[in-house]
């Protein structure tokens, strides 16, 4: 994949400003990109766009395929027809610093039922009765499973795990699944009206975006939850007995993210039967990340070279053994249905040259968190001299710490090794590493929003391993200072991050598919 050199900014849409409850695709979005604009960014990274599931996760969808529906732009349904002034009422004592998941959730679900109550019984604007039909039908193939999955999971409970459901439906014997889509018709109809509103409005806010010149990076889960639609419509797909239950899940062994391992607890693929039919569901996967995205951030690269698998018993993530991934087979097989892959390899934790080689192989960039730098090893890969061009630099991901929340963890010891190395005196800590990210050889240096406002440790976004507590972190735009977007624009002009500017060939420089 050739590599223009940009930056952009890390920011999850949930963490955008608004009246009801949560970020969305509305006026605050819009003005995010005119804001990297102005900052001559050329990047928007985001989390996951899917459903959220366990913990509020992005990580724990119940669906590969559809976007989380609390995204969508409360106005625009109003703009619609579909609801009223007074549904917009913002007297709900939403806290704009966090999202209040048990709040917001309520508000938004029984607003959206309502416009899709509307649109329903109104049947006078044929154009968008006509995109809707339109869509359910382009969509079929994951919408309808999705759909009644999350009518039947409103039917039995949330809490009440699928493989609970009656057994008919659980193993989803035909006649029973003709029957719940008889008796759910409705709420099958409101959560299709939903992903079409998602779909909708992300089309419109994409388009915006690249007509100036910014490009969306997205991120693609490895895993999905057990809880989902996709493990219930598909469990050949994935390491589960008869009953449903999986025999092993994922997660890792301690790494810099977690000292004791992660126990993560999604279901493991049965990488034999994706193979056996050429990866089709992956394919589909990546089709709908390509619609969605101008570039893919792969979650746990890694994983597609060998994966930790712990057993379904297992106390402990230490219990886990290594087992082998689907190696090249699978992005080969990507490559014969879309040519090239623009895809950015989240190569963090425990990697080996095996993974290297993988990722080299395919010729994907890599990853690189300057908060990982400063160990004190000269030849440590994350310290920039030893970058290669084929790299994207972070000043640190969302599971990371904020820059100024890492500074005054560290010992004063590593803050004197980072001083020198950076040569600075650390005072402005943030701005320091995103300089020296803009002026490195890395072809993409992105900053997550937290550095750039110069927040501590209460605003960073995960905590690894922790079920509560992430995902809620939100900012306002009365952080904001005019020089922010001053001094960006001048480090991205500084250091040749312009889009459009053409980047050197230095006669050193190895070819992307070689360089480590």
């Amino acid at each position: 994949m050739p590599l223009p050199r940009l930056s952009g900014i890390l920011l999850h849409p949930t963490s955008l400003p608004g009246p009801h409850g949560c970020g969305d695709m509305g006026a605050s979005a819009y003005h995010f990109i005119d804001w990297l604009v102005l900052a001559k960014q050329s990047l928007w990274q985001v989390l996951p766009l899917c459903e959220i599931g366990i913990g509020n996760s992005p990580y724990m969808s119940p669906s590969a395929f559809a976007g989380n529906v609390f995204l969508i732009d409360l106005v625009q349904l109003r703009d619609a027809g579909w609801l009223d002034d007074a549904d917009l009422a913002t007297e709900y004592g939403f806290d704009p610093g966090r999202v209040n998941f048990a709040a917001m959730i309520p508000f938004r679900i029984a607003r959206l039922r309502k416009a899709a109550a509307r649109f329903f019984d109104s049947a006078d604007d044929e154009k968008a009765q006509a995109e809707f039909a339109a869509f359910c039908a382009d969509e079929n193939t994951w919408l309808d499973d999705y759909a009644l999955f999350m009518a039947l999971e409103s039917a039995h409970g949330d809490d009440t795990p699928w493989q609970n459901w009656p057994r008919a439906l659980a193993m989803r014997e035909p006649q029973a699944l003709l029957d719940a889509s008889a008796i759910h018709a409705n709420d099958i109809a409101f959560w299709k009206f939903c992903q079409w509103q998602f779909f909708t409005q992300w089309a419109r806010l994409k388009a915006y975006a690249n007509a100036r010149g910014v490009e969306i990076v997205g991120d693609v889960p490895i895993f999905v939850a057990l809880q989902s639609a996709d493990v219930w419509a598909h469990r050949e797909l994935f390491d589960l007995d008869a009953s449903g239950d999986p025999l092993a899940v994922a997660g890792v062994p301690p790494d810099k993210f977690s000292h004791t391992g992660q126990h993560w607890g999604n279901p493991l693929y049965r990488w034999p039967a994706h193979a056996a039919d050429g990866y089709q569901w992956w394919i589909a996967r990546m089709r709908r990340m390509h619609e969605l995205f101008d570039l893919v951030r792969i979650d746990h690269f890694r994983g597609f070279e060998s994966y930790w698998e712990i057993p379904s018993g297992a106390q402990s993530p230490l219990e886990g053994r290594w087992r082998p991934g689907p190696k090249s087979a699978l992005f080969d097989a990507m490559r014969r249905e879309f040519g090239q892959l623009r895809v950015i390899a989240e190569d963090l934790g425990l990697i080996t040259a095996e993974v290297n080689l993988l990722r080299k192989h395919q010729g994907f960039p890599g990853m690189r968190i300057l908060q990982f730098a400063f160990d004190f090893t000269s030849t440590g890969p994350y310290l920039p001299h030893n970058y290669r061009s084929d790299t994207v630099v972070y000043t640190g991901t969302h599971d990371n710490d904020t820059t100024r929340g890492w500074w005054t963890s560290l010992s004063e010891y590593e803050r004197d090794y980072a001083r020198r190395y950076l040569s600075v005196n650390g005072d402005w800590i943030h701005w320091d590493l995103i300089r020296v990210a803009s002026s490195s050889v890395a072809a993409f240096a992105i900053f997550p929003l937290q550095d750039v406002l110069g927040l501590d440790s209460a605003h960073r976004m995960n905590r690894p391993g922790e079920i509560t507590g992430s995902w809620e972190w939100r900012f306002q735009w009365s952080q904001f200072e005019h020089w922010y977007a001053e001094r960006l624009a001048e480090l991205t002009q500084l250091y040749g991050r312009i889009r459009g500017l053409k980047r050197p060939e230095l006669p050193h420089e190895e070819s992307s598919a070689t360089n480590a």
